[in-house]
């Protein structure tokens, strides 16, 4: 009998301790479709004993999971909102954030596209339909399609806020899930328009316009002279501990900062 005790005090103990060296990362796209993944190899090569569960469906889907326990690390391109700060005091969660890199949101058009830059005022025009057609904005004529992330995106909420001044997106925008399915759409739409992050800047097919002069890159949006620079998040509930404390600090050393730079995104230092 005291064998069976003892037998299933150490599997606990060993279910336990697989359990701790396993972390779940969800939320923001825009982190966890490429950077994420990458920090994650480069991670394991020195911690073999630890495995991911990376799911990268949105950053609200990230805070959410903070909120419910479900996850260690929440991806996040966008702050949390007071109303999920709310939600998450009132279940006894802190939400941390942590800036593990900048972004700059890019707008892509058709590489065919003639048009050669936009400005701020224009941006805001396309995106809340306000303007329809090519013409309008120095480009050939033809109508405008939008292609835009969907409302779980922090991307989403944070392009509102910086090009279209919490105005509503055009009705004829469509909604897509990640950087990829917009950089695939406007790659085959030529009147096709939308907006990415940095790291997918290099796919074929596409044009990256200028806005006001100025262009996303590394400089630009560290010094965030591009208007549509941000940081992006890891979120916690409270401090980090464990293995969650230590994927984030080597994210954040000289390490994990050069992976941010290679994925395409800029660097906290």
């Amino acid at each position: 009998m005291k064998k069976i005790i003892l037998l299933t005090a150490v599997l606990a103990c060993i279910t336990l301790t697989a359990s701790a060296q396993k972390l779940v990362i969800k939320g923001s796209d825009t982190l966890g479709a490429k950077l994420v993944p990458q920090l994650k190899e480069e991670y394991l090569a020195k911690h073999p004993g630890v495995s991911f569960e990376i799911a990268a469906e949105g950053s609200t889907t990230g805070l959410t999971a903070i909120t419910d326990g479900t996850a260690n690390i929440g991806m996040s391109s966008r702050r949390a909102k007071p109303t999920e700060v709310s939600a998450a005091q009132a279940k006894g969660v802190t939400l941390k954030p942590t800036i593990v890199a900048y972004d700059g949101m890019a707008i892509v058009v058709n590489a065919s596209n003639p048009l050669a830059a936009l400005n701020k005022r224009q941006v805001e025009q396309i995106f809340t339909g306000d303007v329809t057609d090519w013409s309008a904005v120095g480009g050939k004529p033809g109508r405008i399609s939008i292609y835009t992330r969907n409302t779980a995106s922090g991307t989403y909420s944070d392009w509102k806020e910086l090009a279209m001044k919490r105005r509503d997106y055009a009705s004829s925008s469509q909604k897509m899930a990640g950087n990829e399915q917009i950089v695939e759409e406007v790659r085959k739409n030529p009147n096709g328009i939308g907006y990415v992050g940095l790291a997918y800047l290099k796919a074929e097919g596409l044009k990256t316009i200028p806005i006001d002069g100025h262009v996303p890159n590394e400089e630009e949006v560290r010094l965030k002279k591009y208007p549509y620079s941000r940081p992006t998040f890891y979120y916690t509930n409270g401090e980090p501990t464990g293995e969650t404390a230590k994927f984030i600090e080597f994210t954040l050393s000289d390490v994990g900062q050069e992976v941010v730079r290679k994925s395409g995104m800029v660097p906290i230092r």
